[in-house]
């Protein structure tokens, strides 16, 4: 299936007259995974555990299986954290922000494309790390939240 862009739907919804005419005709187009779902199906994809997830991502493993079950709602930080231990790319860390409703990383601000350019040449969390503290910005991954 061919998914129209967000530019289209945006268009479609400025030009229609109800709206739940356009929910019911874009029903296939809405975002509907959640993001424990998401973060399933990366593992899944990945072929990681979660166990392997917290050890990349520096975060406690309690913490990180409170994240997969949906019992806790971490924070941006916590979250890119996560996407390094699950060795995601730039896109999916955009994914699973957007999912959580946290702020997609932005290439105009210099500790977020620090980050893209660490997902992007597929970095370690440490590796990351060092880019950050060299910088003087913030590291990611601690224990507990």
């Amino acid at each position: 299936m061919d998914y129209k862009t967000t530019e289209e739907l945006t268009h479609e919804i400025k030009s229609s007259s109800d709206i739940e005419d356009y929910l019911t005709q874009n029903r296939e187009e809405m975002q509907l995974q959640s993001l424990t779902d998401a973060l399933h199906s990366m593992l899944v994809e990945k072929q990681i555990s979660r166990a392997d997830a917290a050890r990349g991502s520096l975060l406690d493993r309690a913490y990180v299986y409170q994240i997969f079950s949906g019992e806790r709602t971490p924070s941006r930080d916590k979250l890119i954290a996560l996407a390094f231990g699950l060795q995601l790319s730039d896109t999916q860390t955009q994914t699973i922000l957007k999912l959580s409703c946290n702020r997609e990383l932005y290439a105009r601000d210099q500790r977020d494309a620090l980050i893209l350019f660490a997902l992007h040449h597929a970095m370690t969390i440490m590796e990351v790390n060092e880019l950050l503290f060299t910088h003087e910005f913030s590291v990611l991954g601690t224990s507990h939240e």
